[in-house]
């Protein structure tokens, strides 16, 4: 697949003084499937420890159905598909789609207050993948099973009721059992062969950075943890290089998003056994040394850099990149790995996309001859198209028209930069250029890089409120040359 790089905002790489990187799904990209069942697997034991019926493990992963974005409502146990503005596009209760009539009983012009958060949960990071699907199955199960009356906000059992507000805390409560008991990365690192790709331009990208400017790295996992996945990683079996020399700064346990607002108490961490000093660090910066906790302010401190010197890269489009963007001022590049797939859809089908943007604009056309000659009638007032746009990635004509607000760069995977310099500039809507004079990420010269034509992406049957289309209004494409 071609290296493309979507930029929302320009960016010239010779003027970032430091990089910093969050770990998982960002350095340490975790294999899908496999790493989504296990959680989900962790999940389905936590919750028959808690009293639910043991039927319930009779349910396995199915990566098709869930996608990153969906709206789970609390009050009915549906999860939903909604536009930026709230607008509702699809409804799935267990897994029947609901019909038009259907979806307008439940929610009057197909709108909900996505600002109800008591209401609405947003399931928006890869972790909550396997929390997404669970949601579907228990709505599944007990909407199934004879033993369980279905009532309007949850199920009748005898003299109990379960509202799907509860189900719903019971789910979250055991996604927080699982990630902090620490059985999930006990599971991780017993096969990390299995849950983890391993890519050796990972060294080669990080040591090409830290020769142009200073790096660091964000991560709220423990060093315990972190250590061993960096360790795996940076592993190329002959004479490695410790992992941590890659960084000027380490920090685990961040936190965030409170990383980038007021933060914790800045502790040092003693390498050798994984445990925190005591007391909060005030001293200068140390090479390679690794803290827990502190904030953005403070790694800003120690580095000696500040809000635009710093390109932070991450996959959280919350806690990662709109906190860091909006309270530091930081650069930011987002990670969105459910790019890859959905290029290669478009490149398989690029000859029906471009037979629909013909489609479109004969249907444009009509719709203009049509305003133009209401025009010519007496209190007829043009109209236009109605409805949702046709062809876009999310169903919608705005999708996530908030992503270029605060991600400046994304793409899907961070080793695609091996294959440029640290002197390109990217900038929106213009051709990508190289400043002369300004030292590369690598010692030879990049490939160039062209601006792709605007394609027309598929509106893909269930996938959330993703991502908007390459070449799409304020965002340009980039594509690396053979």
């Amino acid at each position: 697949m071609p290296l493309w790089i979507f930029v929302n905002r320009s960016l010239a790489l010779g003027k970032i003084r430091c990089f910093g990187f969050d770990m998982d799904y960002t350095l340490a990209v975790y294999k899908s499937p496999d790493y989504e069942a296990l959680g989900f697997e962790l999940l389905l034991e936590r919750l028959v420890c808690i009293g639910y019926p043991h039927e319930i493990l009779n349910y396995t992963y199915d990566p098709s159905y869930p996608t990153r974005g969906l709206v789970f409502d609390a009050l009915y146990g549906n999860l939903l598909k909604v536009d930026v503005h709230g607008n509702v596009l699809m409804c799935a209760h267990g897994f029947r789609f609901l019909s038009e009539a259907e979806l307008w009983s439940y929610y009057p012009n197909k709108f909900i207050q996505r600002d109800d958060l008591l209401r609405f949960h947003i399931l928006n990071t890869l972790f909550n993948l396997p929390e997404t699907y669970l949601y579907a199955c228990l709505v599944d199960f007990f909407t199934n099973c004879s033993r369980y009356a279905n009532c309007d906000t949850g199920y009748q059992h005898g003299n109990l009721f379960m509202s799907f507000r509860s189900l719903f805390q019971d789910v979250s409560d055991a996604m927080d059992n699982i990630h902090q008991s620490g059985c999930l990365k006990e599971k991780t690192l017993e096969n990390l062969e299995k849950f983890v790709e391993k890519d050796g331009r990972i060294p080669l990208l990080l040591g090409r950075m830290k020769e142009v400017g200073k790096v660091f790295l964000a991560t709220n996992s423990d060093y315990n943890y972190t250590d061993a996945i960096m360790t795996y990683l940076f592993d190329s079996g002959t004479a490695p290089r410790p992992w941590r020399s890659y960084f000027d700064l380490v920090v685990v346990d961040t936190q965030k998003p409170g990383f980038f607002a007021e933060g914790t108490v800045l502790r040092q961490v003693n390498t050798d056994t994984g445990k925190l000093r005591i007391g909060t660090y005030t001293g200068p910066h140390q090479h390679c040394a690794v803290y827990s906790g502190g904030s953005s302010d403070a790694v800003c401190e120690l580095l000696g850099v500040k809000g635009k010197d710093i390109l932070y890269l991450g996959d959280h489009i919350f806690g990662d990149i709109l906190k860091s963007k909006k309270r530091q001022g930081w650069r930011t590049f987002l990670v969105v790995p459910e790019l890859a797939r959905e290029l290669r859809v478009w490149t398989q089908r690029n000859e029906l996309f471009e037979e629909l943007g013909k489609l479109d604009g004969v249907l444009a056309e009509l719709y203009q001859g049509e305003a133009e000659a209401r025009l010519l009638l007496p209190g007829c007032p043009p109209q236009g198209p109605q409805g949702p746009g046709r062809g876009q990635l999310v169903g919608s004509d705005e999708g996530w028209a908030w992503l270029g607000r605060w991600a400046g760069v994304y793409l899907w995977w961070v080793t695609q930069l091996c294959a440029l310099g640290g002197a390109w500039v990217w900038e929106q809507g213009e051709r990508s250029r190289k400043d002369q004079g300004i030292s590369s990420l690598g010692p030879s010269p990049p490939c160039p890089v062209l601006p792709l034509p605007a394609p027309l992406c598929p509106a893909l049957f269930w996938q959330a409120q993703g991502l908007q289309e390459p070449g799409a209004a304020g965002h340009q494409c980039y594509q690396a040359a053979d």
